[in-house]
């Protein structure tokens, strides 16, 4: 029995069905109806009521379901559009306080959850799932039946397809399934790219939600060791073996820390490690203008997320987004708890990367224990951090310098960030090519020297250290001790 089911039987007065998928819910609906022994009326503002049209204004179809008699289900389409006037509100309050003694139901169809607050207590919401395993392979099977095409997928391709299909509408997987007969000619492995890019697509039409082309592996970044021992000791706990030894799968990370030091690199580098997808959550386009559509975009974006899992969720800056705004109507409020409960709550296979650079701006709701797996401080690096990372970025653009020469320039750029540190190097390279000559240490000394490091007096940091050494773990794989190490300058840093 779903739950739709559940809540007819158990006359549920108002109901909200949220989805995309109206004339699948609608059909769905009637074959429940028919087990009721109900019948289905379908209301939209375009044509009334079936055999009704005169019904088209939203109050007098209210008050039609109000004095009709019968066990019928009333299905109203897109009927958000009209909650935003306070008589249609007060009608349909009026409504389900009359409808919860009689046989009949009242139901609200639409893509968009748009409740105001009056009847919030009255309406219950309902998710209408896309379609499960069953319904997914009843499609496959039809789409080759009816294109005269046997189906070519071994069993694991098999497997694969049905995890790239998870979350589409039963619109998407049919359109999927079209493109790779008219594509291929066939339903093969190909099939399963296809859907990959139907999921693509669906990404990129929530408008908050960008698909990120993977960067370099985190051997690639400098320092971080800490970091990076956690984040490899878990690159293998979403499969079933993780499973079947009893691990959960990782939830996420929380990164605070000074900017520049590579918290955005690493959440692009352990998606290419651990070999899955990367989405950034544009948490500026979250707050949109009308009432309701913060909250209502950013649950379509989390739930579109968990439909392409396993997935890495990188949120950036997430103060910026989630911290409390004086004038904006509590849309901050209502964003920040509509995050933090998915947060708590979630099963899907989604780790989210979130990062900040300011942690008095960070609401305290997200420190706590059990949003994440963990929090760590990204610190500034220190000398042995800042030579490593100094290799790194001289190696990538080909150039290599004397093992001391890049002892002394990590010695000279004590509170430098990593940003910092190649910005340093990119400046030498130019004017090395202006002079048409090879790049030398001292050209990146003195493009150092010219460089003001933005973490030079910043209290805030210091602030964010304090707090970090009793709340929080240190990415960089030390314990917060501000010294600099230096007993390696005579071997030279890794790398090197």
């Amino acid at each position: 029995m779903t739950e739709l089911e559940t809540l007819l039987r158990a006359r549920y007065p108002l109901l909200y069905l949220h989805t995309p998928e109206e004339e699948r819910a609608v059909a769905e609906l009637r074959l429940l109806a028919q087990r009721l022994s109900r019948e289905v009326h379908l209301w939209s503002a375009t044509s009334g009521f079936t055999g009704e049209p005169s019904l088209r204004d939203p109050i007098l179809a209210l008050d039609y379901v109000k004095e009709a008699t019968g066990r019928g289900i009333y299905v109203f389409c897109d009927f958000h559009a009209f909650l935003g006037n306070a008589l249609v509100v007060r009608k349909l309050r009026e409504l389900g306080h009359t409808v919860k003694h009689s046989a009949k139901a009242v139901i609200l169809l639409s893509p968009v959850v748009n409740l105001p607050p009056e009847v919030s207590a009255e309406v219950t919401l309902v998710d209408f799932a896309t379609p499960d395993s069953d319904s997914v392979i009843e499609m496959l099977a039809q789409a080759g039946q009816l294109a005269g095409r046997p189906l070519k997928l071994d069993p694991l391709d098999h497997e694969r397809f049905l995890a790239a299909a998870r979350g589409l509408t039963a619109a998407e997987i049919a359109n999927g399934l079209a493109r790779a007969l008219v594509l291929h000619g066939a339903l093969d492995h190909r099939l399963i790219e296809v859907m990959t890019e139907e999921k693509r697509r669906v990404v990129s039409k929530t408008g908050v939600l960008e698909h990120i082309e993977l960067a370099g592996s985190l051997d690639e970044i400098g320092g971080l060791a800490g970091l990076k021992e956690w984040l490899r000791k878990r690159g293998r706990a979403f499969g079933r073996e993780a499973r079947s030894f009893g691990l959960p799968e990782p939830r996420g990370l929380l990164l605070l820390g000074a900017p520049g030091c590579g918290k955005s690199l690493v959440a692009k580098s352990v998606s290419r490690q651990w070999g899955l997808p990367l989405l950034r959550l544009d948490v500026g386009r979250l707050m949109a203008g009308l009432v309701g559509a913060s909250e209502e975009n950013t649950r379509r974006a989390l739930k579109v997320a968990e439909s392409v899992s396993p997935v890495v969720l990188w949120v950036d800056e997430v103060e910026k987004a989630l911290a409390s705004a004086a004038g904006d109507g509590g849309t901050s409020a209502r964003v920040l708890a509509t995050f933090l409960t998915w947060l708590q709550e979630k099963r899907s296979p989604v780790f989210v990367v979130a990062t900040a650079n300011d942690l008095s701006r960070v609401p305290l709701e997200l420190l706590r224990k059990g949003r994440f797996d963990e929090i760590f401080f990204v610190d500034l690096p220190d000398e042995r951090e800042r030579a490593e990372i100094l290799a790194l970025h001289l190696q990538q653009r080909h150039r290599e310098f004397e093992k001391a020469a890049v002892v002394s320039l990590a010695a000279e750029t004590q509170g430098f960030s990593g940003a910092e540190l190649e910005q340093g190097i990119i400046d030498a390279l130019y004017d090395a090519f202006d002079e048409g000559r090879a790049v030398e240490p001292g050209d990146v000394a003195r493009a150092f020297a010219r460089l003001t490091p933005l973490a030079r007096g910043n209290e805030a940091l210091e602030a964010s250290r304090t707090w970090a050494r009793g709340y929080a773990r240190w990415a960089n794989g030390s314990t917060g001790v501000s010294t600099e190490r230096r007993e390696w300058a005579v071997e030279g840093p890794p790398g090197v």
